[in-house]
């Protein structure tokens, strides 16, 4: 890289977790540059300050935390529903690794759920959180990397995954995508099979996780849509290559709705680069073509 110009150094720093996928030794630090937490041009002492300062600003917010509990206990009953809900969540998680030890830390997760609840006004509590703050407790040693590892995040992934912001905007491209390329299909999904694509928001929510086999495959894809390559919003094309592999069957057998989904919900313990590679070719078939403008605006 070092006899590339500082520009394409840095875009093919960018898309190196892309086209090779991260080395679980260095992906702790890595993930710290593809949400944004550091600059990928600072330097190790920069870094040391941001950290520094990272560590300080969720001190400020955790102080500022305790203060107004009492305040939110009482006059807003939206919060004790959501503490209430994340503590359910929380619970439901298991916390040990197949030799019986304690991995999971339900009280620090507890903490940062519902810190980012107070503090991140566009992303209210959702079913899910949970599941993808565990991933970044599993990544990270420290609470405030946890903290504003998960915020990045969410920002650089343009809040998809939340209901009320990216969600809704994801199936209905979806939709919109398989119009376009499988016509065929999306006559079924109109009739026969109404309802399937709407019903498929947990993809979403969840980041595909239930349809991995392991932590590393969920991170693999989840690196993908931090880079923003081969284009933005990728997540639309993985959930249209995961109804390509229910396809067949459900117009041989002219499945419901209901029977399509639960194949879906079939699609478990895939591989991470196989996937991302049959979404990669969707996209490369898409642009191909003379996409609507609607969809060249979403994926580019």
């Amino acid at each position: 890289m070092t006899t590339l110009s500082p520009e394409n150094s840095l875009s093919a720093r960018r898309s190196a977790s892309f086209i090779l996928g991260l080395h679980p030794y260095v992906r702790t630090e890595a993930w710290k540059f593809l949400t944004g937490y550091y600059s990928w041009q600072s330097s190790q002492d920069e870094r040391l300050i941001v950290d520094s300062k990272r560590r300080k600003n969720y001190e400020g917010l955790c102080h500022m935390y305790k203060k107004i509990q009492p305040l939110l206990e009482n006059m807003h009953r939206n919060f004790t529903e959501t503490r209430n809900n994340i503590a359910y969540d929380i619970q439901k998680l298991y916390d040990k690794d197949p030799m019986g030890n304690v991995v999971i830390n339900k009280k620090k997760l507890e903490k940062i759920l519902l810190l980012s609840y107070v503090c991140n006004t566009q992303a209210e509590y959702q079913h899910g959180f949970h599941e993808m703050v565990l991933l970044f407790q599993l990544m990270v040693e420290h609470d405030h990397e946890i903290f504003w590892l998960f915020q990045f995040f969410l920002q650089k992934t343009e809040h998809s995954c939340v209901i009320n912001i990216g969600v809704s905007k994801n199936l209905d491209m979806l939709n919109r995508l398989i119009s376009f390329l499988d016509p065929l299909f999306a006559e079924h999904l109109k009739g026969k099979g109404a309802g399937t694509v709407q019903s498929l928001f947990p993809w979403f929510c969840f980041y595909f996780q239930s349809a991995f086999k392991s932590f590393e495959d969920v991170w693999r894809l989840w690196e993908v849509l931090l880079t923003g390559k081969p284009c933005r919003n990728f997540q639309v094309l993985v959930a249209y290559s995961l109804l390509q592999m229910v396809r067949q069957q459900a117009l041989l057998e002219s499945m419901s709705g209901d029977a399509i989904l639960l194949a879906c919900n079939r699609l478990i313990d895939l591989d991470a680069d196989q996937l991302i590679s049959d979404a990669c070719v969707v996209y490369a078939e898409l642009f191909q073509k003379e996409v609507p403008q609607a969809l060249k605006d979403f994926f580019l």
